[in-house]
């Protein structure tokens, strides 16, 4: 077996990791936002533009994680990273590392890919397609 039939092999396997890791990391910026934790924050007030990202943070960062719904939900919070990035970051500067967008992107992009390529092997959205 060649090294490219090798790497396809796992290529639903490592589509899986990277939905849980990137769930995770935004799980933590919701948890920051709407708990303090890891970092004691301000909490905002409720109902609030920054409550409410932080709640979608966590719910929809809990149904990524388990893979459940992962493409509406990838979708719903690809273009919630797009409105923070131009809300939150853009105007601050011009350029993603000066303005503190980094993230914002990555989660965007990545949650866009998640929409088009689904959960992965690892998720309940592939196990509900496998039941009879």
């Amino acid at each position: 077996m060649d090294l490219k039939s090798t790497l396809s092999l796992w290529e639903p396997r490592i589509l899986s990791v990277l939905r849980i890791v990137a769930a995770v990391l935004f799980i933590e910026h919701g948890t920051q936002k709407i708990l303090g934790f890891p970092t004691p924050k301000m909490v905002p007030e409720m109902l609030s533009l920054a409550w409410v990202a932080g709640v979608m943070e966590i719910v929809g960062g809990g149904l990524l994680l388990i893979g459940l719904f992962t493409r509406p939900v990838a979708f719903i919070l690809s273009g919630q990273m797009a409105f923070a990035y131009w809300i939150a970051h853009a105007p601050q500067s011009t350029y993603p590392v000066l303005n503190g967008g980094d993230a914002a992107i990555l989660f965007c992009f990545i949650f866009l890919y998640l929409v088009f390529a689904g959960g992965g092997a690892w998720s309940v959205d592939a196990a509900r397609d496998r039941a009879p």
